[in-house]
């Protein structure tokens, strides 16, 4: 302890027929999650080496969309306090979305399994611990996986999300900018990796050349890196999560009949082996959901919970634009009600400008086996409030589901640092049999308007066409197609008949909807704005 006068517990009084009161300086501490409002409970007070149940430590549920931090070195017990705290969301109405990357998280959904481990902790921390499963969906990118299939179209994904997901350079980057605002101009809908091939191909080759001459051109070999890392993505089997039907993310802010909140888990352990994907996928989704959602403001509860596991993976490598770009997103998404949790080893993988937004801290244990643990040991103590905790000895000796808690008080004040021995889930810590997993996604409504991919006329096909007519591009090949269409109705073709042509744009995508033939509206991210 970094002050032994002040660790040294008070002489505490007994009242009459009472347990003890608590040492003063733990006494101080507890009164810091004395919240009034509705709060989750997370364990109780850690006080030089011994479990206090009569200190409790929260987090209220009005600060959940203020953002936070769960991290820890491997086997501390970083998804098991996932687990613990998307049960509570659940149970208090909030929505919550969690990224599975390990493939353990579908337990959230069946009742836990009692045991000696279970009902001692339980006992340690004051827990009435009852099983219970809880409300949710499961979902896989693309549909490698078991979940319902998740998917979006390459326009509404954008080019800067996408040039993260390619390894593309900022020069590439910025040519793929400039290929979608050709695509998005000349209303080329790109649904899907074939559509992008077309219109990459199209711009290069003799009659497509002059079509971006004004605004600089697409070099041949610039395309040609882009075409070639569109192949060897392919060729690892990840087209499949770019088509159609395209998700729709307000899914994710479903309540189950009962008025608990919804747990919608990612499958990703089918693409561990590319994890700028996933973190990159992650990206979209929420960045999808801050530009559909309405500002509220600050609410009683947090209109969903999104925790993003292995969040290092999200910030490896990434341009300076792409991290401002999700400072951004993470400051502005909280006046929309979500609340966003990024899971990491050690805050040393969070960015300062992130680390900064995030009010709600969750830290497990740490290593300090070499030099550089006892360098990110040292730089996760300076991110903590002053206190009376020795922070680098402590961090080091915690136990698996024990933490150093700190978080946002009703007032926004960082509450005192706490050790904490953490709660254990009440439903099944580790995942559900495949056949019932498989199961419960196809008895899911969702089921049916996702499972089946759709592949209808977009890019590619329009551009095939103009081969086929001899149209010198999209725009001739309107000029053709214009008076067939008038012919066929009999009467002067409308506005939106002058756009598609012979309708070539039937059953149109919401992710472009009546913006087609001008610009679509992109977010901070590039990603398409779409009218639900």
């Amino acid at each position: 302890m970094s002050d032994s006068e002040t660790m040294r517990p008070a002489t505490a009084a007994e009242a009459p027929g009472g347990p003890p009161a608590l040492p003063r300086a733990a006494l101080e501490i507890a009164s810091g999650y004395a919240f009034t409002g509705p709060a989750l409970e997370l364990g109780a007070l850690l006080w030089d080496g011994t479990c206090l149940p009569d200190a409790q430590i929260r987090i209220p549920l009005t600060m959940l969309n203020r953002h936070g931090l769960v991290a820890g070195a491997t086997g501390t017990g970083k998804t098991k306090t996932l687990q613990l705290v998307a049960e509570q969301l659940s149970a208090h109405g909030v929505p919550v979305f969690l990224a599975d990357v390990k493939g353990d998280l579908s337990g959230v959904s069946a009742p836990g399994q009692p045991n000696d481990k279970v009902r001692g902790r339980a006992a340690e921390v004051h827990q009435e611990w009852t099983p219970a499963g809880f409300p949710a969906q499961f979902y896989a990118l693309g549909g490698l996986g078991h979940g319902i299939p998740v998917r979006a179209t390459v326009t509404s994904f954008g080019p800067v999300l996408l040039a993260k997901v390619l390894g593309l350079n900022q020069t590439q980057e910025q040519s793929l900018g400039l290929i979608f605002h050709y695509a998005d101009t000349k209303g080329l809908e790109l649904v899907d990796l074939k559509d992008l091939r077309a219109v990459v191909a199209f711009l290069t080759s003799d009659e497509g050349k002059a079509e971006l001459k004004d605004i600089g051109g697409l070099s041949t070999a610039t395309a040609g890196v882009i075409l070639r890392s569109l192949t060897a993505f392919e060729a690892q089997g990840m087209a499949g999560f770019f088509g159609e039907p395209e998700f729709d993310t307000g899914e994710f802010l479903r309540t189950a009949e009962d008025g608990r909140g919804t747990v919608s888990v990612l499958e990703l352990p089918a693409v561990q082996d590319r994890p700028q994907l996933f973190s990159t996928f992650l990206m979209w989704l929420l960045a999808d959901l801050f530009h559909d959602l309405p500002e509220v403001g600050d609410a009683d509860r947090p209109k969903l919970v999104f925790f993003f596991d292995e969040a290092h993976l999200l910030f490896s490598d990434a341009s300076k634009a792409f991290l401002e770009s999700i400072t951004q997103t993470v400051r502005l998404i909280r006046s929309k009600g979500v609340g966003v949790f990024f899971v990491t080893q050690t805050p040393k993988d969070v960015p300062s400008d992130v680390l900064a937004q995030l009010g709600n801290r969750v830290q497990h244990a740490l290593r300090a086996f070499t030099p550089d643990d006892q360098k990110a040991l040292k730089a996760t103590v300076k991110t903590f409030p002053n206190s009376a905790y020795d922070l680098e000895e402590l961090l080091t000796g915690l136990g698996t589901g024990e933490a150093v808690v700190t978080v946002l008080s009703e007032k926004g004040a960082p509450t005192p640092v706490a050790a904490t021995r953490l709660r254990a889930p009440e439903s099944l810590m580790g995942p559900v049999d495949a056949g019932a997993l498989d199961g419960a996604v196809r008895a899911s409504p969702l089921y049916g308007r996702y499972a089946q991919a759709v592949d209808r006329e977009s890019a590619y096909e329009r551009l095939e066409a103009a081969k086929e007519t001899g149209a010198k591009g999209p725009e001739e090949m309107k000029e053709q197609t214009r008076p067939k269409a008038a012919a066929k109705a009999g009467q002067e073709p409308s506005v939106v008949e002058q756009v598609v042509g012979s309708g070539m744009f039937k059953s149109l995508a919401r992710s472009v909807g009546t913006q087609i033939g001008r610009e679509i509206t992109r977010s901070l991210f590039g990603t398409a704005r779409r009218r639900r």
